[in-house]
């Protein structure tokens, strides 16, 4: 599933510029039975398996150093957000990402090596490898030399300023009934910026407005 995914585009790119490097590995071939056992009935009754503690702990501690972040990726994580990623590619820092499956995993596992717990939003998936390749994306794209001449425009992305980005057009002029805004064609650099930035509280307001209190504080 992931390996389609970093092999495409940016991220591909990226791994062949030798920016990123992607490993993946099986927490199965460090199952301790002659059946690669990695799930079992939980504790306590209940629907589905859960993920076992022992070889999640062994497949991490085989790539675990003192350089390591082991992150899971879990829906009783915390909500992952663009500050998130944009610390972790500051910290330079070797990621592990445990990818939760089933009905979750052994919390000892949680307890004892998992350094931080995300999730990407209020919902279940069938799989965190998922939520891995989006988590992965949004901190890849920040390394320096991924995006190249498009880094400048990170800075002004939706989340980076605090509110959602506004809106962007492009030729022609005119499509069908509707045209692009005049003040975005006057070359008035001034009243451009100034017309973006109402934009982006508009749109903030109506489809995020939880993002302005904190916008507005630190405005």
């Amino acid at each position: 599933m992931l390996d389609s995914f970093f092999h495409s585009s940016i991220i591909n790119r990226a791994i062949e510029k030798n920016l990123v490097s992607v490993n993946f590995i099986n927490p199965r071939k460090f199952a301790t039975d002659k059946h690669n056992t990695i799930d079992e009935r939980p504790f306590g009754g209940g629907p589905g398996m859960i993920m076992k503690a022992e070889p999640i702990f062994l497949a991490v501690e085989s790539v675990k150093s003192n350089e390591s972040i082991t992150i899971l990726l879990s829906p009783s994580g915390l909500p992952f957000k663009q500050k998130d990623a944009e610390k972790i590619v500051l910290s330079n820092k070797h990621l592990i990402m445990i990818c939760g499956h089933y009905e979750g995993i052994d919390e000892r596992v949680v307890d004892s090596i998992v350094d931080m717990e995300f999730s990407i939003g209020d919902y279940v998936l069938t799989n965190g490898a998922l939520a891995a390749a989006v988590v992965s994306d949004a901190i890849i794209r920040l390394i320096p030399g991924v995006i190249g001449a498009g880094e400048k425009g990170i800075k002004d992305e939706s989340f980076s300023t605090g509110i959602l980005d506004y809106p962007q057009y492009t030729k022609p002029v005119k499509f069908r009934d509707k045209e692009v805004p005049e003040i975005l064609l006057s070359g008035n650099h001034e009243l451009i910026s100034e017309w973006r930035r109402k934009k982006s509280i508009e749109k903030t307001k109506k489809n995020r407005p939880d993002l302005l209190s904190d916008y507005e504080k630190n405005d």
